[in-house]
């Protein structure tokens, strides 16, 4: 993994034109990844996720992460090679091969999808779950998916996300398991909108105003240390 120095502010971002080209080439990389999650997810997710599932629990969900980890693969190639995009990782060294609770900030709609090229870095691409609201649950293809590989899905109400978080999270305490559980604390992607909307709240109510990131919701974050704390052996916290 290439580790550099943290980029200072005054680096400024760089903005491609979209060109007709640049849309095929995302057309493309998108119709690559949809026509490949279906064909995992018909002929192979399956046996691997259903019916070993019948005799290891276990076993089941090594098979299903190799599977998740093939196809996972595949972003990172098409958005690092195929893309021409330059991921930077910066800061303390994220061990590898250990049980994990990742925490990040939510600065766009796909951030979920760049902790795939460090789960990849450290051998666990395959093991990487996320806690997502519900409504992705129903997306074709990607939501069954979703269901297969026991993404954790809330609908941001704890009186209703509690009891379905405490019940898959202690499915999870197994420290056998590979696992890397990713959680956005903020709950949505951030917009200026969203944070005014935040900033306004936390002066209400007393908490700190905060620029850059919204007020974080804490009790699912909790709920995910308390079940997992004995089974953890890092938690990790990334800022982009």
């Amino acid at each position: 993994m290439e580790v550099r120095k943290p980029l200072k502010s005054e680096n400024k971002l760089k903005h491609h034109p979209m060109t007709p080209f640049r849309v095929l080439r995302g057309l493309i990389c998108l119709v690559v990844l949809l026509s490949t999650a279906f064909m995992f997810l018909v002929f192979f997710a399956p046996p691997a996720a259903v019916l070993l599932r019948l005799f290891s629990i276990h076993y089941s969900r090594k098979a299903a992460s190799f599977l998740f980890g093939l196809w996972l693969a595949l972003w990172p190639f098409l958005f690092e090679k195929i893309n021409k995009t330059e991921v930077i990782f910066s800061g303390e060294h994220v061990p590898a091969g250990e049980r994990v609770l990742l925490i990040a900030n939510h600065r766009t709609e796909v951030d979920w999808m760049y902790l795939w090229d460090l789960a990849l870095r450290k051998g666990r691409l395959g093991y990487i779950k996320y806690i997502l609201k519900n409504s992705l649950m129903r997306l074709p293809i990607f939501g069954w998916g979703f269901h297969i590989f026991e993404f954790i899905p809330v609908e941001r109400k704890w009186e209703a996300d509690e009891p379905i978080m405490n019940q898959m999270l202690l499915t999870f305490t197994n420290s056998q398991d590979p696992l890397w559980l990713a959680l956005f604390p903020e709950g949505t992607d951030f917009t200026e909108e969203k944070c005014k909307r935040s900033q306004k709240f936390a002066a209400e109510n007393g908490f700190p105003v905060l620029n850059n990131v919204l007020l974080p919701k804490t009790k699912g974050f909790w709920a995910c240390l308390d079940t997992l704390r004995s089974s953890l052996d890092a938690g990790l916290i990334l800022v982009q």
